[in-house]
Formats: structure tokens, sequence, C-alpha cells
């Protein structure tokens, strides 16, 4: 991620800087930002999460707690940002703001759709999975619930038992 972050930004061209969010706020902080008249990017997922007994879609943050926003050092009027409701500050490394790589934001953008195609899947038990990454990579185990919202237990055949393990939901995905 070295090669993505460029701190010390070139003056005159519009640049992506890395805004930090009040806790739970970013949602906030990105609409007031554009009614501002800023160019926001703030990338979301669609999500499935049972509330109140029901499978409802939501749209979370992917970065909690931050967004992106495009300025130029020279013509972009930075002063109103901090003040911002939900801004909590724009992120700096060595006293500079923090530029980010156009190339990740371009990523990003297109992984979107990607990410949410693999992140919206509620697993109901007894449903076979596979782990997409760690030590059990490749393997195939069986989903027995989730742990809060992004934890889920499984049951995986190691050492001729069936083992019961705790992990992400994220490192997970359905069987095709």
């Amino acid at each position: 991620m070295h090669h993505a972050i460029d701190a010390r930004a070139k003056a005159g061209t519009a640049r992506w800087y890395v805004i930090q969010c009040k806790g739970g706020e970013s949602f906030r902080a990105a609409e007031h930002l554009v009614n501002q008249a800023y160019e926001v990017f703030h990338p979301v997922l669609e999500v499935q999460r049972r509330r109140r007994g029901r499978l409802l879609w939501v749209e979370e943050p992917l970065f909690p707690h931050y967004l992106f926003i495009r300025l130029d050092r020279l013509a972009s009027d930075w002063r109103p940002i901090r003040s911002t409701r939900g801004v909590l500050r724009l992120v700096s490394f060595g006293g500079e703001p923090l530029a980010v790589d156009d190339g990740l934001i371009e990523a990003l953008r297109q992984g979107a759709t990607h990410q949410a195609a693999e992140a919206n899947h509620y697993f109901r038990a007894g449903e076979p999975v596979t782990i997409t990454e760690g030590p059990f990579q490749a393997l195939t185990a069986v989903f027995e619930r989730h742990k809060g919202e992004e934890r889920a237990i499984v049951l995986l055949d190691l050492l001729h038992r069936r083992q019961r393990l705790e992990m992400p939901v994220a490192r997970l995905q359905p069987q095709r």
C-alpha cells in the first residue's frame, strides 16, 4: 500500500485526500460535504443484516470512519472542511494532508461491484462454505452460525474430527 500514498502532493493539481469522520457519521459528513460542492467518494456496500428478526438490505461504509475528498492545493477552499458536520479531521502525515493515488480510488470504484457481490451473502446454518484466506484457505467448511455482524462459527473436518472455528465472515464464500 506504500506506493498508493503520496504525502507530497503537487501544488495546483486536484488530488484525493482522506477524511476521518466522527464515529458512525461518514454518511452525514459525505452529505454535508457534497452540499458544499466538494467532490466526495464514499464507497459503500449493500449487505444483508438481521433487524428485529428480519433480513434487510442496508448500506454500510467500505471503510467505517473514512471517506475521500478531491481537492486542489491552490483552487480549493479547505477551511470549511474541518467544521463540517460529521468530519473529525483531514488525515495528515508529517504535517501535510495525505494524498491518495488516483489508481487506488479507481480500483475501489471498479472493485465495489465485485466486493458487494461477495459481502452481501447472509449464510444459513448447514450451508457449505469455502474459506477464502488464512491458514485454512480453500478448505470447505459448514456454516454453523453468525457471531455478531462480522464473525462466524464454522465446522471444519480436521484431524479426523469436526472442529468448531471462529473467523471473519469476510473470509467465507458460498459454494458455487
